[in-house]
C-alpha cells in the first residue's frame, strides 16, 4: 500500500507539472519572440524620422550608424519619379520579393532568414513613395533567456515531485504501520498468543478494525476459557463412573480379564485426569517433539494390541500384526499414538460383527512411518463424511471424534490419513507419518510413498493369530 500511494502521487504530481509546465514554457517563448520583435520595431522606427526629412545616402548612412544597428539593419528605399535611383543601405537579408510585398501592402511584416528572423517595416517618404526598413532579428535573440527558463520550470517541476513522494511517503507510513500491526497480531493470535491486541490509532478505517479485531480476540479467550471449563466440568463428571468401574474390577478377582479391566480402569482415570489438569492450565496436553522426542511407534503397537487381543479372543476374531520387530522411532508423544490406534481398532471392535478380523502392519521407510490397520468388515461408503470431524456414523456410542484425533497426529507431524479398500476385504486406513518435517513432505510424497506401500502390502500375507 505504501509504495502504490507513493507510485499514484508521482504519478499525478508529474501529470500536474507537465500540464502546466509545457504551457508556461511556450507562453515564456513566445514572449521572448515578442520581446525580441519589439526592439526590432522600436529600432526601425527611429530611422523613420529621418526617412521622413531626407533620402541623402550620406545622411541615412549616419543615421542608421547613429542607431547602433548597422550591421543589423538596411534601407530600401524605391527609385524616385524624377529619376532618382533606388537607394539600398546596410546589408541585405530578406528577398526582393519580400520587399516589394511589404511595400505594396504598406504593413510591417516578418521573414525567415538565414540565422534568425527580418522585420520589414515600411515608412513613407516626404515624396509619399513607401521606404522599406530592415531589421535583422537572430536566433539567439529570440531564445534568450529560454534555457535558463526551461531550467527554472524543470527545477520547480523536479521539487514538486520530491515533496508529494515525501508527503505520499509520510501517509502511506501512517497508513501502513497500523495495518502491519493489525497483521501481525493476527498471526500471534493464529499461534496461540491469546493477549495479543492492535493499538486503536491510525486512520479511522483501520481504527475501526482494530477495534473489531481485539473484540474479537476477547471473545476468542472468552469462549476458549469456556469450553475449558466445560471441558473440565465434564471430565470431572467422569470420575464417579469410573470409582464404581475399579470397585467392581477389584472384587473381579484373579485372571487375565480382570487385570486387563484393572488395567483399563486405572489408564481411564489417569485419561481424565491428563484432561481435567491440561483444560485447568489451558496447556496443550503434550508439547511438540523436537530432536530425540517422540516413541517407539513398534513398542506401541504391541502393547496396544496385546491389550485388544483378550477382547478378539472373546469375539473369535483373527488378528495379526506386522513390521513391529525393531524399533520405530517417530516424532509423535507415545499417549497421542496410543489414543489414536484406541480409536481405529475401537472403531474395528464398534462397526464390525464378531469374528471379523483385522490386522496393524508398520511400515518404517526412509521419510516417513506408515501404519496400516485394517478389517475384513463392510468397508466405509463414504470416506470423506467420516473423516468429517464430528459426523460419527450416527449410531450409540459414535462421536466422530476417532478419525479425527488420526488425522490431526498424522498432519502435526506433516503426514496425513487416508481411508481405502483393504486387501482383507474391508476398511483400511492409512496413517502417514512424516519423519522429516515439512521440508521434505513433497518429496516423499511424490518419490517413496508408492514404495512403500507396495513393500507394505506384500507384508498383508503373514499368517493370521
Amino acid at each position: 500500500m505504501r509504495w502504490a500511494l507513493v507510485k499514484v502521487c508521482v504519478a499525478v504530481t508529474t501529470m500536474v507539472v507537465v500540464a502546466f509546465a509545457v504551457p508556461l514554457g511556450l507562453v515564456i517563448k513566445e514572449m521572448a519572440r515578442d520581446r525580441a520583435f519589439s526592439n526590432a520595431e522600436r529600432e526601425a522606427a527611429a530611422i523613420a524620422p529621418a526617412l521622413s526629412i531626407t533620402t541623402d545616402r550620406e545622411q541615412l548612412e549616419r543615421v542608421v550608424a547613429s542607431a547602433g544597428a548597422d550591421d543589423g539593419m538596411a534601407v530600401h528605399l524605391p527609385a524616385g519619379g524624377d529619376g532618382a535611383a533606388a537607394i539600398d543601405l546596410g546589408r541585405q537579408r530578406a528577398s526582393d520579393k519580400d520587399i516589394a510585398t511589404v511595400r505594396k501592402l504598406g504593413r510591417a511584416s516578418t521573414t525567415e532568414v538565414a540565422g534568425g528572423s527580418t522585420l520589414l517595416q515600411p515608412t513613407a517618404l516626404s515624396s509619399g513613395e513607401i521606404a522599406v526598413v530592415e531589421v535583422y532579428v537572430p536566433e539567439s535573440e529570440v531564445s534568450n533567456g529560454l534555457a535558463m527558463a526551461w531550467a527554472v520550470l524543470a527545477g520547480v517541476g523536479a521539487a514538486l515531485i520530491v515533496g508529494s513522494v515525501a508527503v505520499a511517503d509520510r501517509l502511506g507510513v501512517r497508513m501502513v504501520r497500523p495495518a502491519q500491526r493489525l497483521v501481525e497480531s493476527a498471526h500471534e493470535l493464529g499461534e496461540g498468543q491469546l493477549g495479543a491486541r492492535v493499538p486503536e490509532e491510525g486512520p479511522k478505517e483501520l481504527r475501526l478494525a482494530a477495534v473489531a479485531f481485539n473484540a474479537m480476540a476477547d471473545q476468542v479467550v472468552q469462549l476458549l476459557a469456556n469450553e475449558r471449563e466445560l471441558a473440565a466440568d465434564l471430565s470431572h463428571r467422569l470420575r464417579t463412573p469410573l470409582t464404581v468401574l475399579r470397585l467392581n474390577a477389584a472384587s473381579l478377582g484373579d485372571g487375565p480379564a480382570a487385570e486387563q479391566t484393572r488395567a483399563a480402569v486405572e489408564q481411564l482415570e489417569r485419561e481424565v485426569d491428563t484432561i481435567i489438569r491440561t483444560a485447568r492450565e489451558a496447556k496443550p496436553q503434550t508439547a511438540a517433539a523436537g530432536p530425540g522426542a517422540g516413541c517407539d511407534a513398534a513398542e506401541v503397537v504391541r502393547e496396544r494390541m496385546a491389550f485388544w487381543s483378550a477382547l478378539a479372543e472373546d469375539e473369535g476374531r483373527k488378528w495379526r500384526v506386522a513390521g513391529v520387530e525393531r524399533p520405530v522411532r517417530i516424532p509423535v508423544a507415545r499417549a497421542d499414538l496410543a489414543a489414536a490406534l484406541d480409536a481405529l481398532l475401537g472403531n474395528v471392535f464398534r462397526h464390525t460383527a464378531e469374528g471379523t478380523a483385522f490386522a496393524v502392519d508398520v511400515h518404517n521407510g526412509e521419510d516417513a512411518v506408515i501404519v496400516l490397520v485394517s478389517d475384513a468388515g463392510p468397508g466405509i461408503a463414504d470416506p470423506e463424511a467420516a473423516m468429517a470431524r464430528g459426523r460419527g456414523s450416527g449410531s450409540d456410542g459414535s462421536t466422530g471424534l476417532g478419525l479425527d484425533i488420526v488425522r490431526r497426529l498424522a498432519e502435526s507431524t506433516g503426514g496425513d490419513v487416508r481411508i481405502g479398500s483393504s486387501v482383507l476385504g474391508g476398511t483400511e486406513v492409512r496413517i502417514w507419518i512424516q519423519l522429516g518435517g515439512e521440508d521434505g513432505r513433497a518429496t516423499v510424497r511424490r518419490g517413496h510413498r508408492g514404495a512403500v506401500r507396495r513393500r507394505g502390502h506384500t507384508r498383508l500375507v503373514s499368517v493370521f493369530k
